[in-house]
């Protein structure tokens, strides 16, 4: 294009500036490709996450720790350019998953440093002793799908740590660690199996806009075996199943449940630690599908009170030296001497156990005889209202199943006090054990019927104190009564709608404010 006398004229008198404005124009060419074209992040497909946390996996069960692989991760991070932020997972007191995303050069270069404000979580430090710390438990590392976290994120739990690096003693995730590893020292491995349930209820958030009035309105009429391939709930299963297996759960069986829009995804047993590790995602990942799709998974125990609820029934096994010592083909239940006295240290501590099992005024309507409710403080291979079943099996499969646990439980929390009362009965001399089974005798006694009835048992349990810690367990007993000071206290034949808004999964600080 010509250049015009007057344009010339300027451009000899002025050069500089001309050359200043086609340096102006380079640039903002440049910065736009640069904003437009967005650098290279993370972004693996399925069956890549699969294989790799399926790889991570089994050398965390084969027994390699956090420590042993801190180095390897830490230069992984370094070297892999495509990651940007480390998502860092933990729990509060009641349960409830807590998560921050840190810079991955930050976490880096200070994953010793990695401090929060413990008074701002539930059950944990007072305002004027608020600084706590979190250890990554690098053996926890999961690599995700980008398109529920974000392209260029991976994801790690980690244990809460006082100022001077010690485990804090209201996190219970640590706990349960160090007595599996305790046990491990013992030639002892604790196997678990949840089977968790939940349901898909129409519109996001819906148990922060629940109204009693109103109810819950149900994603599909669909349920057990009548959930066409097309079917809302199907769908959603689908998704979510592709998602737990790119996680590397091991799925073994993906269908909906008795209820209509309620669901169940089973997966294999793990170490008891990475099981609970697992329940806490298996929500999380349940919600971002639900939400995904303009939908809320919810594991409220009992959200729709003339339907049938929502369990977590845990199976547990143990194992030493690979061999199940919970097996005897000797015996009519294939059971053998060891699983009869873990199952009587359950029996004989479960009205003390119960409100960690069962943690909300909403999970004792799930407790409700007329809805197959496993309240009986019995054992059985064949009655589903037994507290423990005992489901067929051979050498490999034979276990316990825990019915009572609610999916709303802190899985550390109660995973741990199970295990703690199963070994009491396992370890007890011949006089100790005679009064546990007494303790059980006679009338089949059943559950707490309700939250407060459950907090008698729990604050006068000597037991939980010594396994908890009197600490914790004066601050876990005020946090669910304070819950429960919310609430009607007569259940009532409707959900109300304290008992849920209130509830330690759903609440924030708006609603909680609000009362």
């Amino acid at each position: 294009m010509e250049t015009s006398k007057e344009g010339r004229a300027i451009s000899r008198n002025f050069p500089d500036a001309v050359v200043r404005a086609n340096e102006i124009r380079g640039r903002e060419r440049d910065y736009g490709e640069i904003m437009f074209k967005q650098p290279h992040l993370l972004d693996l497909s399925y069956p890549e996450l699969e294989e790799r946390n399926l790889q991570l996996k089994e050398r965390r069960l084969a027994g390699e720790t956090g420590e042993d692989l801190r180095e390897e991760l830490l230069k992984y991070l370094a070297e892999e350019k495509g990651i940007k932020a480390v998502t860092v997972c933990f729990s509060d007191l009641e349960g409830k998953l807590c998560a921050l995303d840190y810079d991955k050069k930050y976490i880096v270069h200070a994953e010793d440093n990695l401090t929060f404000d413990g008074s701002s979580v539930r059950g944990f430090t007072e305002l004027a002793q608020s600084d706590l710390r979190l250890k990554v438990d690098w053996s926890s590392f999961r690599w995700v799908p980008a398109d529920l976290f974000g392209a260029g994120k991976v994801l790690v739990f980690a244990d809460v740590c006082n100022g001077d690096g010690s485990f804090y003693i209201s996190d219970f995730r640590s706990h349960l660690s160090q007595f599996s590893v305790d046990l491990r020292a013992l030639g002892v491995t604790v196997n678990v199996a949840p089977e968790v349930e939940g349901f898909l209820f129409e519109g996001e958030k819906a148990e922060q806009y629940f109204d009693e009035r109103e109810g819950f309105k149900m994603a599909t009429m669909s349920g057990y075996f009548s959930s066409l391939p097309r079917d809302t709930l199907r769908l959603f299963i689908d998704k979510f199943a592709e998602v737990q297996r790119a996680f590397g759960f091991q799925n073994e069986k993906d269908h909906p449940e008795v209820a209509p829009a309620q669901f169940e995804l089973s997966f294999r047993y793990s170490s008891a630690l990475d099981t609970a590790d697992q329940i806490q995602l298996y929500k999380l990942l349940a919600r971002q599908v639900a939400k995904s799709m303009g939908f809320t998974a919810s594991f409220l125990p009992k959200p729709i009170q003339n339907l049938n609820g929502s369990g977590m029934h845990t199976n547990i096994s143990l194992a030493r030296g690979g061999k199940n010592i919970f097996y005897s083909k000797d015996d009519k239940n294939f059971l053998s001497g060891d699983a009869y006295k873990f199952i009587t240290g359950i029996l004989a501590y479960a009205k003390d156990l119960c409100l960690t099992m069962n943690s909300s005024v909403n999970s004792y309507r799930r407790l409700d005889p007329d809805f197959e409710a496993p309240n009986e403080i019995k054992f059985s291979s064949t009655d589903r209202g037994s507290m423990i079943r005992i489901p067929m099996g051979n050498e490999e499969s034979t276990r316990i199943e825990v019915r009572t646990v609610a999916p709303d439980a802190n899985p550390y929390l109660y995973i741990y006090a199970l295990l703690k009362s199963g070994f009491e009965g396992v370890k007890a001399d011949e006089s100790y054990y005679t009064s546990m089974k007494e303790r059980i005798s006679g009338d089949v006694q059943i559950l707490p019927v309700d939250i407060y009835e459950a907090l008698d048992y729990f604050e006068k349990s000597e037991f939980m104190k010594d396994i908890l810690g009197e600490e914790n367990h004066r601050k876990y007993a005020e946090l669910k009564l304070e819950v429960a000071h919310r609430s009607p206290r007569a259940l009532g034949t409707r959900v109300k709608t304290e008992e849920v808004i209130y509830h330690h999964e759903v609440r924030n600080q708006m609603l909680w404010d609000g009362f």
